[in-house]
């Protein structure tokens, strides 16, 4: 068996890093965008470039170091003040940015990286500074990974000049991650004039050296033109992994006649590289008043973090499903056998079922992501197709720490790229088109995520001419999509979108008019067990809303009886049970029932009618009434024959050779070997015929 190769671990985890600093980055120049004058901004974005860099060049990702570089010169001279910040060169920052995130990409999947990557942003880079700015530290050029002397010369006679002390010991942990103090002290190196004395007081003898314990530390003496806040950027990406202390000279004592200057190493020799123990004869040489501090434990307070594979996390959910079913086989067995429920063995069941729930919502809470990584793809979606379509977009997120499965997340990108990209180049006027209607010549985009009803709902809007329903209407006549006498409601057009072949593109382009568009959103939206509905006005934007559920995994069912058939729904939609009496029950028309609930009418239900398993039956007083809560806000009351019991349950997926029957969500394996199926309510309501006239309906109650 071949041993893991430690390298490819730390490796990995250099990208893991490298995803939230590229998240860190994208955060903070949405903020500038957005309007902030927060300087801080600018430092969070330079320091995230400049983290990756760092990082870089430990692995020899030249590509990589290159682009981050030129990068960071132009983010320092923002900093510094010499280029101002507006939104032109908001929108190159964020160009480059995708760009580094696909080079990063890139380099994690170890394709090489063409030599012209990114020339027109390398480009705009040296127009944004200018022949008159310098750019800060060493020209792109310079960084070829080749070792140079320290010794730097400096103007002394640059009044903005400053003098820090630093000492700098790493840690065993700094090694681990594949850190190297050679990278750090260069970057020192190119901030100004560098004298480094490496620390051997902690260096034992030869044949007591544990090779795996770091015992050399660095004093290093640092004359530059930048604010400490710099210098402490490069250590940024090895905090807590090092013992750092930076201190700033003071000028009158910055020369002492009394003691002489530490020596200089020079890179190019082999003691840089591999230091022998001391002698006599080269320990008066190694300035240091005091030994090395010995390496301090981490900083208390910071979160620590585990990364696992998602392997790992899908057979422990996998296991808990297996854990959740063979406690309802148990408790079914037990319940056949008729013990007594203050017996020991019932007990002791309550608590397994107590402990298996417990697990099953720590193992939710691990699959559990926000949603802002999804919606920080999407901004470059809308970047790339408003730029393709020659339109000013905006994008407004709101609800990004929403938090979904993870499985949700990652198999929600393609549908809901393509719906943004549907929203920018059909949604969107043209700027002419909008500027005569008088709007904003900019175009916005609203992406928003929200819990719900026990479940997320997603909500893709625009604020464009809304659909233009005589035209979906006869391009669906057109095409032979719909008969050419149909008389369609409103809602009824919209849905046309999602036919197969359906589309309104006049021409064939990159974005769209192949007719593979919203049906295969909706397919793959069904697929998770959600729903896509639609909302438009004439001149007022368009609203597409998916519904989906928080997990694919286990969820807290309620199990009911409906005509013979066993049926789960969803417990966190279940607001109370009613009994209906002759007071409470009203037919506002042949058909159409409501009851009374505390003053307010509820539209009725006959679930096992609505389902297909029996006929309308003609008295439902003897009938159980579960008041559901529906996702726009609303109620609806649903019949079922009785309740059979409360439980978690492990959703199975319907295979794609089912037929996906609406309002159908999934199956569960109940405790004695019974499938059942489980219901999402809401969809079952919106396919009902009564369902269009509910307003109608309950207007009616009223009067």
């Amino acid at each position: 068996m071949s041993t893991p190769d430690p390298m490819a671990e730390i490796r990995a985890s250099f990208f893991v890093e490298c995803e939230e600093l590229l998240e860190a980055l994208q955060d903070g120049l949405q903020e500038l965008f957005d309007g902030s004058d927060d300087p801080e901004m600018v430092n969070v974005v330079f320091r995230a470039v400049h983290s990756i860099k760092g990082g870089a060049g430990a692995f020899g990702l030249e590509a990589l170091v290159r682009f981050a570089h030129r990068y960071e010169t132009v983010l320092e001279a923002v900093r510094s003040g010499s280029v101002a910040v507006d939104q032109d060169l908001l929108k190159l920052f964020f160009r480059a940015a995708d760009q580094l995130s696909d080079i990063v990409k890139d380099c994690r999947n170890e394709v090489p990286v063409e030599p012209e990557r990114g020339a027109d942003l390398l480009t705009a880079f040296d127009a944004t500074l200018g022949a008159d700015v310098e750019a800060p530290g060493a020209a792109v050029e310079d960084i070829d990974f080749q070792p140079r002397t320290m010794s730097m010369e400096f103007d002394e006679d640059d009044a903005a000049t400053a003098a820090y002390r630093i000492h700098f010991a790493p840690e065993a942990e700094l090694f681990e991650t594949g850190s190297e103090p050679l990278i750090l002290i260069r970057a020192l190196q190119e901030l100004g004039s560098c004298e480094v004395t490496c620390k051997l007081d902690n260096l034992p003898p030869l044949d007591e050296i544990e090779p795996e314990t770091p015992y050399l530390a660095w004093d290093i003496r640092l004359e530059t033109a930048v604010e400490q806040m710099e210098i402490e950027a490069i250590f940024e990406f090895v905090e807590g992994l090092c013992t750092l202390t930076i201190d700033r000279e003071v000028p009158a004592s910055q020369e002492d006649p009394q003691v002489p200057p530490p020596p200089i190493y020079d890179e190019q020799s082999p003691a840089a590289d591999v230091p022998s123990p001391p002698t006599p004869g080269t320990e008066a040489s190694i300035t240091s008043a005091q030994p090395a501090k010995p390496p301090s434990p981490k900083a208390t307070g910071t979160k620590s973090v585990v990364r696992v594979d998602l392997d790992r996390i899908e057979r422990l959910v996998n296991l808990v499903g297996e854990l959740v079913i063979n406690q309802a086989m148990l408790s079914q067995s037990l319940e056949t056998v008729g013990l007594s429920p203050h017996s020991d063995a019932m007990h002791g069941l309550e608590e397994f079922q107590r402990l298996t729930r417990d697990i099953q919502d720590g193992v939710m809470m691990i699959r559990a992501q926000p949603v802002k990584s999804l919606f920080q793809r999407i901004s470059r979606i809308v970047r790339e197709t408003s730029a393709a379509v020659n339109k000013d977009v905006r994008l407004i997120t709101e609800g990004e720490t929403t938090e979904v499965d993870k499985t949700v997340i990652e198999r929600l990108a393609d549908p809901l790229t393509h719906m943004i990209r549907n929203a920018v180049d059909h949604g969107l006027e043209t700027t002419e088109e909008r500027i005569a209607a008088g709007k904003s010549p900019e175009g916005c985009v609203c992406l928003s995520a929200t819990h719900k009803s026990g479940r997320v709902i997603i909500d893709v809007s625009d604020d464009g001419a809304g659909i233009n329903r005589p035209r979906v209407l006869q391009i669906a006549i057109d095409k032979g999509l719909i008969p050419p006498d149909s008389v369609l409601t409103d809602s009824e057009i919209d849905n046309l979108l999602f036919l197969p072949g359906f589309s309104t593109a006049k021409k064939i382009s990159d974005l769209s008019g192949r007719g593979v568009g919203m049906d295969v959103v909706k397919t793959a939206i069904q697929s998770l067990g959600g729903r896509i509905t639609i909302s438009s006005g004439n001149g007022a934007g368009t609203t597409f809303s998916i519904s989906l559920p928080l997990t694919l995994a286990v969820l807290e069912g309620m199990v009911v009886h409906v005509a013979g058939e066993t049926l789960v729904l969803p417990l966190n939609v279940v607001i109370e049970t009613l009994t209906l009496s002759p007071d409470n029950l009203d037919e506002v028309r042949p058909g159409v029932l409501v009851v009374r609930v505390r003053g307010e009418f509820v539209p009725l239900f006959d679930l096992g009618h609505q389902l297909g398993y029996r006929e309308r039956q003609d008295s439902y007083m003897d009938a159980v009434v579960l008041l559901i809560a529906l996702e726009g806000g609303g109620r609806a009351a649903v019949i079922v024959d009785n309740i059979q019991d409360q439980r978690q349950v492990v959703i199975k997926g319907l295979d794609d050779s089912f037929y996906r029957a609406p309002g159908i969500a999934a199956a569960t394996i109940l405790g004695d070997g019974q499938i059942a199926l489980i219901l999402d309510p809401s969809d079952i309501i919106a396919q009902t015929d009564e369902a269009g006239t509910h307003e109608k309906t309950l207007i009616a109650a009223e009067a």
